[in-house]
């Protein structure tokens, strides 16, 4: 395989292999459904995934009625994560614990994952148990009743695990970060819902989202290593079929999103969540770049050099130079049309002010100065290191399947990943990092602080709009 492999969706059949052999297989069925398949010599394990292109920047906020519109709809912001939960309830056939017994018996593994642009039910069994792994999310994926009686038990575990969530400040400053940087922009949105939208979130809403959104021309299914991929297809139109999808209709599948860049607004500068904590936790971010941009590589070996990993400016200056922090780290996220760039750190709210002021000031030097040549080679070192390690899962080439048909719309194998690694320079790392440097810096942090430990990272009025309730000691 030379470069990467473009996926058009008015390709119908497409074949080749990719770096260790792997045979790559891709079917585009009549109907719109989407089947990719690699296959891994010497591989005795499959991970199978049956993807849909929705999350929850997809869900709809309540609609009036008015002209066109014959009646009020309700809200279904919350849909997408209670669906994630609801699709292993039942189906007419198979009951909740019928679902949970075929993959218990066998030793297999199941879940599902809700994310900001996709969701996307998945299995990990020996190879001998494929079929029945694909015939059991099939019938969860096609024929859910989204039964009452689970909707409700269902919204009360929902609400424990968001109640969780919010316990971990963590989890809390993740969420706080990206609607500071994002603002209204649906992306900025937490994944999972808020209390209050999984308490309003109605059965039929829910439904409705289902219905809208679950669609041959949605589904994208891939599977990584022991696979046969003619033998794939044939499982999986008769298990669409025995549901009574109607396959002779012919369409499209639905297309991809947009890769223009969003109009992203700043929602806050400073977001402080008080809390009685023994260890704040301090985010700051910047808006990022898409995940189909063509600097990705750059982005990564800078991601690498600032805070990914031990030897890493960050982990170095904060932690091993000064003692001030555990964990010390920077990330990139990137969707569509959107992304956030962030650095992390769990300290004492007493260095908070000083922790802060480090990572930016390390972010800072590295956009100004750039990076030295042992620095890209340690980089490109750790990079292609771990992602040949991620590879050896069949989960990780799974998920690369269906990432590459959802959101870019190309393949990209192990040796192209590499050429494109090589071919990132000192120049390119520092220019980006210049780029995102110049855009607006917003500061999340969850702990016992107060708005003017971060004073000298934004201005007085910044400082004010960010300003939180008194801290209130925990009942």
């Amino acid at each position: 395989m030379n470069g990467a492999v473009a996926l058009p969706l008015d390709l119908p059949e497409l074949s080749f292999t990719a770096s260790g052999d792997a045979l790559v297989r891709r079917s585009v069925l009549p109907s719109g459904i989407r089947i990719l398949s690699e296959r891994v010599p010497g591989s005795r394990s499959s991970t199978v995934g049956f993807w849909v292109a929705v999350g929850s920047r997809d869900e709809l906020g309540a609609v009036a009625a008015g002209p066109g519109i014959t009646h009020a709809l309700p809200s279904r912001y919350g849909s997408t994560h209670f669906l994630e939960h609801l699709l292993f309830k039942g189906t007419p056939s198979r009951s909740a614990l019928d679902i949970a017994v075929s993959f218990d018996q066998v030793g297999g593994e199941h879940n599902a994952l809700t994310g900001k642009e996709y969701t996307c039910y998945y299995a990990k069994v020996q190879d001998r148990d494929l079929p029945m792994a694909v015939s059991v999310l099939a019938d969860m994926f096609t024929s859910s009743v989204l039964d009452e009686t689970e909707f409700e038990n269902e919204r009360g575990v929902i609400l424990e695990e968001l109640a969780m969530a919010d316990d971990d400040p963590n989890d809390v400053v993740g969420e706080r970060l990206f609607e500071a940087v994002l603002g209204d922009h649906p992306l900025g949105r937490p994944v999972g819902g808020s209390p209050d939208t999984i308490k309003a979130v109605t059965r039929d809403a829910v439904w409705q989202h289902y219905r809208a959104n679950y669609r041959p021309q949605d589904l994208v299914v891939t599977v990584a290593g022991a696979v046969d991929h003619d033998e794939l297809v044939a499982q999986v139109t008769a298990a669409v079929a025995s549901a009574g999808w109607q396959l002779g209709t012919a369409a499209r599948p639905v297309e991809r999103r947009t890769a223009a860049l969003a109009d992203v607004r700043r929602g806050e500068a400073l977001s402080l969540t008080r809390r009685p904590n023994e260890q704040a936790v301090v985010m700051l971010g910047y808006p990022g770049f898409a995940a189909a941009d063509d600097r990705r590589s750059a982005l990564g070996v800078l991601n690498s050099v600032l805070g990914g990993g031990m030897s890493s400016r960050l982990f170095q200056e904060v932690r091993e130079k000064r003692g001030l922090a555990y964990s010390v780290y920077s990330f990139a996220s990137g969707y569509s049309d959107a992304g956030v760039f962030g650095m992390y750190a769990g300290c004492s709210p007493k260095n908070a002010g000083t922790v802060a002021e480090l990572l930016l000031g390390e972010f800072g030097r590295l956009a100004a100065d750039g990076i030295t040549d042992d620095e890209l080679t340690r980089a490109r070192g750790q990079l292609s290191g771990s992602a040949a390690l991620a590879l050896e899962d069949s989960d990780t080439r799974m998920s690369r399947l269906g990432r590459s048909e959802l959101t870019t719309g190309e393949f990209t194998d192990l040796d192209e990943a590499l050429r494109r690694l090589d071919e990132v320079t000192p120049a390119d790392v520092r220019a980006l990092a210049a780029e995102l440097a110049s855009r607006s810096l917003s500061v999340a942090a969850v702990g016992a602080l107060d708005a003017e430990v971060f004073a000298g990272l934004v201005d007085d009025e910044e400082l004010e709009a960010g300003r939180p309730e008194p801290l209130k000691a925990a009942s």
